[in-house]
Parts: structure tokens; sequence; C-alpha cells
């Protein structure tokens, strides 16, 4: 009977481009008549934002938007004052080739940014933002599945992958006027806006999805009387997502960033700049993943005929379990003198974030450094916004073994608080939302050909029908029986083992089958 091999297509993921790319960044302004003279420089935000890309053939394209944020005080008043200004670029990336359904992910930081004032009227600004730059595509690979014949013995496993995946993207903007309390002094300007996008809520309809979420937005702005006012609001969105082809038996996951924030202040019915008009823009990145499980071999002989078996390292596309944690850090700022007057606000950021499976192999380790910022009035009463750093190291436990996994980790601050303590210490804590991502193993070692030389059978030591072997603890019974060429069933049904480890070690049998 001759050897017949039925094979499976596996689509593999493959990296077409990793890396990162550097953008300088400068600024020469001249303040308008308007603004009072710098007095004092606060502080310097840079908020580097992909605001599109596309690939053509072997070329990535992408737009950087990096919004500059400058807060200072003017001579003649304590005032802060804000200048607010916006560089973009458009870079490109040659990838080498070109990718087949490919999948980018683009992730800007600042690097580094110096500030000064070269004179009363003119702020000079010299810094670097990078992108981190990811480009993965598809290809199919072929493995053989089952084979049939000529005495051949296959060892199998099933592998679980994403059979087909759909991207899809959709930028919405979020338009609504917020009122400020009876009790808030009026808008004089609006000195600094942070957004973050929370989770979001998916449903599937009709073979659309409908996505709906949160945009958290903390604002500072300049009071009537000169004093920095802190507010938090949240705006509301509701969209429907066009994703061709989806259906029940894909798994989805919707991704919001925030692509831009723009809170300006308007006048109500009175004339009085209590109306905050915000629009805010964000993009819904949908990815939708169906999974297949097929049955692979990963080693084959014969039991009687030499054979030669290639072997080949399959990259199946993996399906991430996540985890949704949260832990808390808590860091003391400052004590005695050095604490502020008055605390306006106080928010913070994690940078720096580096992930490792811990030694038990059932739990990761987070470390990076949390920026604990904030706007406060210093005992000679000064405007002050100051940063500290704080380092951190926290161990998830995870229900899964996890050892040889691959574990990525977004990190969020959902809320940061602060206390002074009755001994005069500035102690601040945050609670940190984080949310790994476990990709298994994705190299998998498979047979992709067999070829089976029927011109002569293997040679045996001996004519015997069964053999005398002392196997050890948890040895594998496929590897034994490939050394004496005879099948894995065998072996069990004639040493009545249930499984295909050995649990002790001691004498077995080997049957001798032709």
């Amino acid at each position: 009977m001759e050897l017949k091999l039925n094979r499976e297509t596996v689509p593999a993921a493959e990296t077409i481009y990793d890396g990162v790319q550097e953008q300088a960044l400068e600024m020469d302004y001249i303040l308008p008549d308007y603004c009072p003279d710098i007095f004092r420089l606060i502080r310097c935000d840079t908020i580097p934002v992909i605001t599109d890309w596309s690939i053509s053939g072997d070329r990535l394209t992408y737009e950087l938007m990096c919004d500059i944020h400058i807060l200072y005080c003017g001579e003649e008043g304590s005032a802060v004052q804000s200048v607010d200004q916006r560089r973009s670029f458009t870079r490109t990336v040659e990838l080498g080739r070109a990718a087949e359904s490919p999948e980018v992910r683009l992730v800007p930081k600042t690097d580094h940014v110096n500030y000064r004032a070269v004179n009363k009227r003119r702020l000079d600004l010299r810094g670097a933002v990078s992108v981190k730059i990811s480009v993965t595509g598809q290809q199919e690979q072929e493995v053989i599945s089952d084979a049939f014949g000529m005495n051949i013995q296959l060892k199998k496993a099933p592998v679980k992958f994403a059979a087909q995946r759909i991207n899809a993207v959709k930028n919405v903007r979020i338009e609504e006027d917020m009122e400020l309390t009876p009790a808030q002094p009026d808008i004089s300007s609006v000195l600094s806006c942070r957004c973050r996008a929370g989770d979001c809520e998916i449903k599937l309809i009709s073979g659309k999805l409908l996505a709906k979420g949160e945009v958290q937005t903390e604002l500072l702005y300049s009071g009537s009387e000169g004093a920095v006012e802190h507010m938090s609001f949240s705006l509301s969105y509701s969209q429907i997502i066009d994703v061709e082809g989806i259906d029940d038996s894909f798994e989805c996951a919707v991704m919001p960033e925030v692509v831009s924030c723009n809170v300006t202040a308007a006048a109500d019915g009175d004339g009085n700049n209590r109306i905050l008009r915000c629009e805010t823009e964000i993009r819904l990145g949908c990815r939708a993943v169906k999974t297949s499980t097929a049955m692979i071999a990963e080693d084959a002989f014969s039991t009687v005929y030499p054979c030669n078996v290639e072997m080949s390292e399959i990259k199946a596309e993996q399906i991430p379990s996540v985890y949704d944690e949260s832990f808390r850090h808590s860091a003391r700022l400052a004590e005695g003198d050095a604490v502020p007057q008055t605390i306006y606000a106080m928010w913070s950021e994690p940078k720096n974030i580096n992930t490792r499976i811990g030694d038990d192999g059932r739990s990761v380790v987070i470390s990076g450094m949390l920026s604990y910022s904030m706007a406060a009035k210093d005992n000679a009463g000064m405007v002050v916004m100051p940063d500290r750093d704080e380092a951190f190291e926290e161990t998830i436990g995870l229900p899964d073994d996890i050892s040889g996994a691959y574990v990525s980790a977004e990190v969020s601050v959902k809320e940061t608080a602060y206390d002074i303590s009755a001994e005069g210490v500035l102690n601040a804590r945050a609670d940190i939302a984080v949310k790994l991502s476990v990709y298994s193993s994705d190299s998998i070692k498979a047979v992709t050909n067999i070829v089976i030389d029927d011109s002569a059978k293997k040679e045996r030591d001996g004519d015997y029908a069964i053999k005398l072997y002392f196997g050890i603890e948890n040895e594998n019974v496929w590897d034994i029986a490939k050394r004496y060429s005879t099948s894995v069933e065998a072996i069990m049904e004639e040493n009545e083992l249930s499984g295909e480890r050995l649990e002790n070690g001691g004498m077995l049998l080997i049957p001798i089958v032709s």
C-alpha cells in the first residue's frame, strides 16, 4: 500500500517590520501682542499622536501630530498663561517587502524635550519623539495532518490558530458643551486638557458592531481671580462600525484611542465665560478573529521502512488570553516645608513599562516608572507643576501556567489621589489598571513532508516478538516506540498504560509490530 498524506493549511503570522523611528521636534515661537511677557516658565507637555497611516506595496506612510503645551506666568501678575502649538510630520518606512493582510501597530512617545525663554517674548523648544513600529503579515504554510499506509506512525497534536481576521477603523468626533457649577469661578483661560479612552463595550447586531464607551477628561483652567481650577468629566459615545464579513463565529475587540482633545471657553447667555466647548476625536480600531483547530503531525516514522521526515517551524498566529487586573501604587512625594501650600490637582502616568514571566511560571512581573504630577501653589505663593518619577514593580498571579508564553501589558491609571498626614507628609496613591495579553508559544515544530524508502526494510538486531525495556519516570511513550520501531498503542496495551507518559519508572514489555 502506498503512502498517502493529508495536508492542512495553517495561516502563519510573520513579522514584516519591527523597529523604532525618531523625529526631531523644534519650535521657535514669538508671543503674539495680546499675550503678556514671560516672567517664569512653569511646564511643558508634548503629546505625540498618530492620526493616520497607509501601506502601499512595501512602503508604510504615517502622519505624526505633536501637540505642544507650554505654561508660564506673566510679569504683571500671577495668572498662568498657556501657549498651544501643533507640529505635524509625514514619515515613511521601507518595509523591505510587501505584506499580505498587514496589521500595523504604531506607538508614539516623547523621548525628551528641552525648552527655554530666549527673551520675554520668545520661546525655544528642542526635543525628540519616537514611534515604535510593528508590521505583521500572513502567509499560508502547509503541514501534514494525517498519513496512511507503509506502516507509518504519526505523533499528532491539536493547534489552535487564527483562521481568519478582519480589521476595521472608524474615527468618531464627540462634541459637547459643559456648563460650570455655581461654585466654580468664570473661565479666564484653559490651561491643559488630558483625555483617556476607557474600556469599550461591544455588541454584534446584524453583521455590524455596536461600540459604546466613555472618554475621561481632566481639565485645568485659570479662574477669574488667577487661581488654577480643576475639573473632571466624561464624554460618552455610541457608534456603529461596519465590519464586512463579521458574524457570531468571530471574537471581537475594539481598542479606542484619543486622537485629539480640544476644550475652549465660551460665553453663556449672560456673557460670562461659563461654558466649556469640548471637541474630542477618537479612533476605534476593531479586530475580529475567527479561530480554528487543526491536528498536525509533530513527528513520524515507519515501523518497517526507513523514512525521511522533513520538519519546519510553523508560526501559527495565536489568539491571546486576556486578563484584566489592577493594583495600587503609593508614593511619598514631599514632607515639611517641601509640601505645597495649596494643591489644585494631581495626576500620574505610567512609562517605560516592562513585563516578564515570574519564576513560578504562573505570574507576571510588571515594572516601570510612574510619573506623578501636580498643579499647586508653593509656600512663596507661586504656581508650580512639578513631576516626580517613582519606580514600581508588581507581581500579578494568574490562574494558568504561562511558562514559555509571550506576555504584553497595557498599563493605565484609573485614578490618582493624595493626602497630607498629620505629620505634614504628602502621600500619593494611584489605582492602576493592567490588561495582560498572554500568547502561547507561537513556534511549533511540524512535519511538512514524509519520504519512505520502500526498496529495503529496516534491519533488526535479532528475530524476536517482544523486548524488555527499563523506562524512567515521565518518559514519553512515543520516544520509546520510535526507538524500537513499534507503535505507541501496542506498548500502552501490552503494559496497561493510561497515558502517553510513564507515571513511574520500571520494566516495560515492548511488542514488535510489522
